[in-house]
């Protein structure tokens, strides 16, 4: 069978497949593994504790710390393949997705002409697959300095410079504070909606440990829970343009939303080193229209505005995704009109993405086996 993608997801699943004795080949487009994860910015750590971000069958060497860097996620991925011995081909890109001609399986088009055949197929291509930027009026007419968060490496090309991030999720934070602390002349962060900030650790306790101990509580009750919780350990900024969202924080995450962990962005706010602004509502020459019709002329805009799965090419005509573009189905659940067809790494969970990937490749594993089980078993 086929694995589409050579990062954590796909590595996990095909080391899942190969323990169970079924053979997996992991196809990614570029030339190495953990493509996405090398195209992040410098000072990227993970906000998931390294103990819970280790894949099956390798932990991560205590050396990287506890939170761990960019780089030395890498470098584990990297040695992960080696370890495991997964059988992966660099340079193929998977185009489409179609039911084999004979119905057994999946027809694959990938880079070249090639068609690969496979009973089942794993989806694994990422959650930031394809930079997002929103059609804003006059953008296309900017003469200054623009880019996605995900060009945006380190600070060093913005010391002096006035910069505008747009979103506040956990990229657009941290870039902001990178950037404070990189020299940037100003910093300014453009946000539409507060969002609810947590503590990446409390006297030992990470973030992580609650998300992972609520995830299957009611929403509601987890909302309640929430609000004196933040109350206490993150002070209030309405004074400096970040109100307390008024929805709770598991209803935001359930709404796609999660809490933005905390590096550094409440005392740069607090001390006005980023400036929180109203959301960007269009662009008239070098200058950012605003929603509360302000006006500024900032030398740069990063655009923190997040990445699409960029899924419909590949599987959309197969009537399994949602109008959000996401699959209806993941981990070991296959949609049911296309069985044998799996997705993980499409969800951004507060128990830690790369604890889920870890889980959903021995779920599909365990799928794939009983089905392959089964075929043994007909007569």
């Amino acid at each position: 069978m086929y694995v589409i993608g050579g990062g954590p997801g796909g590595l996990a699943t095909a080391h899942a497949l190969r323990a169970r004795g079924i053979r997996a080949v992991v196809l990614e487009k570029s030339d190495h593994v953990a493509a996405s994860w090398r195209r992040h910015y410098d000072r990227l750590h993970l906000h998931t504790t390294r103990r819970l971000s280790a894949l099956p069958g390798l932990p991560m060497p205590r050396s990287f710390g506890r939170w761990v860097s960019r780089d030395n996620v890498v470098r584990y991925l990297e040695k992960y393949a080696e370890f495991h011995q997964l059988e992966i081909v660099t340079g193929v890109e998977v185009s489409r997705v179609d039911p084999a001609p004979d119905g057994t399986g999946w027809l694959l088009h990938a880079t070249g002409g090639r068609e690969l055949t496979g009973r089942a197929v794993v989806v694994a291509t990422g959650y930031n697959h394809t930079p997002h930027v929103p059609d804003w009026p006059g953008l296309a007419d900017r003469t200054g300095e623009f880019l996605h968060a995900g060009a945006y490496r380190n600070a060093q090309p913005y010391a002096g410079r006035d910069v505008l991030v747009v979103g506040i999720g956990n990229t657009g934070a941290e870039i902001a504070v990178d950037l404070v602390d990189g020299g940037a002349s100003r910093v300014r962060l453009s946000v539409r909606t507060a969002p609810h900030i947590v503590r990446r650790s409390t006297a030992g306790w990470a973030a992580q440990f609650s998300g992972i101990l609520v995830r299957r509580l009611p929403v509601r009750l987890v909302d309640r829970l929430a609000r004196p919780l933040a109350r206490m350990s993150v002070p209030d900024l309405s004074a400096h343009g970040l109100p307390r969202p008024d929805t709770g924080l598991y209803s935001r995450v359930n709404e796609g939303a999660v809490p933005v962990q905390d590096v550094g962005l409440i005392n740069a706010v607090r001390k006005g080193r980023v400036e929180i602004v109203a959301a960007v509502e269009s662009f008239e020459a070098d200058k950012v229209v605003l929603a509360d019709d302000t006006r500024i002329e900032p030398d740069v805009v990063i655009a923190a505005t997040g990445y699409v799965r960029a899924l419909e090419g590949l599987v959309g005509h197969l009537g399994v995704l949602d109008d959000r573009g996401k699959p209806v189905a993941h981990g070991a659940r296959s949609p049911h009109t296309a069985p044998g067809l799996y997705f993980t790494g499409f969800t951004n969970p507060i128990s830690g993405m790369l604890r889920e990937l870890a889980l959903d490749a021995e779920r599909i594993a365990k799928a794939v086996a009983r089905q392959r089980d089964r075929g043994r078993a007909a007569p």
